[in-house]
Parts: structure tokens; C-alpha cells; sequence
């Protein structure tokens, strides 16, 4: 259930989407299979096995299920093909087609393999945070996310979706943490570190399972290498790795989380839905700490808001 590597995004804290709506607006775009003459498909699938619902809600969380089909035709099994044809024509015409005509045995060798292609289908966990105010998205591929938010701005009228704008880039921040040897309030630094020199074709340092002296840190940094990839645990319930772009990869909730919930005598549908809660409450929470440290342009701050 656990997302593995989420990509953030904003939405409006308490958007006034409800289950009913995101459901039958996700319901017109449901995944189909690929038919005999397509190489791709892609849509909306139900998030439980048990229930038809595109849409799983529990408290102000809202998760739904992307799912895209591709048939795959190998590229070996093609090649024959166009070999087998083209050793035909030759022998029809008595010379070797030429780029333009392999070029257009290829494109008929596909279209003739498609019906009987294989179709794999990958799924796609999304999430909407409305307390919080996020879209979370369990990838590494921002074009696959791109692609997950492409089918909710055709299913949802004014979807209001924002990139993250932050004041600080996580390359500066993650630089000066180690720098002054100190994680943000919260955070601890684990053993995955990743530093690049900023000029392009730079060298590259990588600790791996190691945490590097501090006065190696200095030393790497004072020669104009910044940090791009640095492994953390939070509040000891999560560990992960905060990328130069905001991904955030390898989540893991550590023992002491696992050992809070109590899944005891609840059904399936029950344990699906503790599960969910836990893990939007603590990814919410670590985001909006992680956020703070930051800083988020126009994210109005705590005494702002008592003020106001």
C-alpha cells in the first residue's frame, strides 16, 4: 500500500471536491483494454479489487488508480520479419529494397503483429490530500505524472492544480544542511549521499550505506559541489531520499510506525482503508515539515494566518 516514490503537487487546502463528484468525473475516462488496432491505452481502473469505485475516500483523502495499457511487440521478432519480407521482394525483383521501402515493411509488419500483441497494463497510484492541500503522485517519472494530471484536468472542469514554488531550492538546502552538519528540526541525515560539481560534465560523489566526516563534506563543498540526492529519516517514522527536483524516492515506514497501527479484527476493506489513513496522515505531515523548511512561495505562514 505504501507509496515508494511520490511526485508533489498543490492543490487548494479544503477544495471542495467530494467523492461523488471526483467519481463521476474519473468515470467517464475509465481505462478500456487496447483493441485490435491500438498499440496504447490508458484511464481510470477501481482502487479495490472488491468494489467497482474509481474513487477511495477516508477522512479528507481521496485516492484514485491510473492505469495505462501498452502492447508490446518485440523489436527482435519485428526485425525477422522485415528480413523475411525483404529477402521476398528481392527475390521478386531482383535487387534490395532500398530505406524507403524497409522503412514502409516495418510500419506493415507492426500493424499486422498488433492484434495479436501482448498488452501489459501498469497502475498508477494518485491521492489527493485536501486537508493539506496536495496531489501526490507514487512515481519516479514526471512524465508519467504529467500523464496521470493530463487525464484529471480532461475528467475534472477547473481542475486547480499549481506546481510546488519553493524559496529555497532543495540543492541549497540539502548543501547547507551538510555543510553546518545539522539536519532541519525533525530530520536526521542517513547514508546516501550524492554531490556534483556544477560546471556541466562535472565530477560526481556518491556515499553509499556510509556517512561521510563532516570535514569531507566541507572539503567536497568548498571545491563547488552541491548536494542533489541526500537519504533522511523523519521524526523516526519515515526514511527516504530527497532529490534535487523535489522527488522524493525509497519512502519506507520505519518499525516504530508499523507498530502504532493496529490492525487487528478488521476485515480487508477495513485494514485497505487503515492503511491509507496512516499513510496520507504521515507523507502529509512530512511534506508540510519539509515544505517549512523551504520555504513555499506563496503558502501563507502560521502567524500569518492567526493574524489574519
Amino acid at each position: 500500500m505504501w507509496a515508494k516514490n511520490i511526485q508533489v503537487y498543490r492543490i487548494p487546502k479544503n477544495w471542495d471536491m467530494t467523492q461523488e463528484k471526483l467519481e463521476s468525473g474519473l468515470s467517464t475516462k475509465l481505462f478500456q483494454p487496447c483493441s485490435s488496432l491500438e498499440t496504447e491505452s490508458s484511464g481510470w481502473v477501481p482502487v479495490r479489487k472488491t468494489s467497482p469505485a474509481v474513487v477511495q475516500a477516508v477522512g479528507k483523502n481521496m485516492m484514485v488508480m491510473f492505469c495505462a495499457g501498452k502492447k508490446l511487440i518485440p523489436s527482435s521478432v519485428v526485425a525477422e520479419q522485415v528480413k523475411i519480407k525483404a529477402a521476398e521482394i528481392e527475390n521478386a525483383q531482383g535487387y534490395t529494397p532500398g530505406r524507403k521501402q524497409l522503412k514502409q515493411l516495418k510500419e506493415d509488419v507492426i500493424e499486422a503483429l498488433i492484434p495479436r500483441a501482448f498488452e501489459v497494463k501498469k497502475t498508477t497510484m494518485a491521492w489527493f490530500d485536501l486537508k493539506n492541500g496536495w496531489l501526490i503522485i507514487d512515481t519516479t517519472s514526471t512524465n508519467k505524472a504529467d500523464e496521470v494530471i493530463k487525464h484529471l484536468l480532461t475528467a475534472i472542469d477547473k481542475f486547480p492544480i499549481q506546481s510546488l514554488k519553493l524559496e529555497r531550492t532543495p540543492v541549497a538546502a540539502m548543501t547547507n544542511w551538510l555543510s553546518i552538519d545539522e539536519a532541519p528540526r525533525g530530520f536526521t541525515v542517513d547514508q546516501d549521499t550524492e554531490l556534483k560539481s556544477k560546471e556541466e560534465g562535472g565530477a560526481t560523489v556518491r556515499y553509499l550505506k556510509h556517512t561521510p566526516e563532516n570535514q569531507d563534506m566541507q572539503r567536497q563543498i568548498t571545491t563547488g559541489k552541491h548536494c542533489t540526492r541526500l537519504a533522511l529519516t523523519w521524526e523516526d517514522k519515515i526514511s527516504f531520499v530527497l532529490t534535487e527536483t523535489f522527488s522524493i524516492k525509497k519512502i519506507a515506514p520505519l518499525a516504530v510506525l508499523k507498530e502504532s497501527e493496529d490492525l487487528s479484527g478488521k476485515n480487508d476493506e477495513e485494514r485497505f482503508d487503515a492503511d491509507f489513513m496512516l499513510m496520507a496522515a504521515e507523507i502529509g505531515s512530512l511534506l508540510n515539515d519539509l515544505t517549512a523548511e523551504l520555504g513555499e512561495i506563496g503558502e501563507m505562514k502560521e502567524e500569518e494566518r492567526l493574524a489574519a
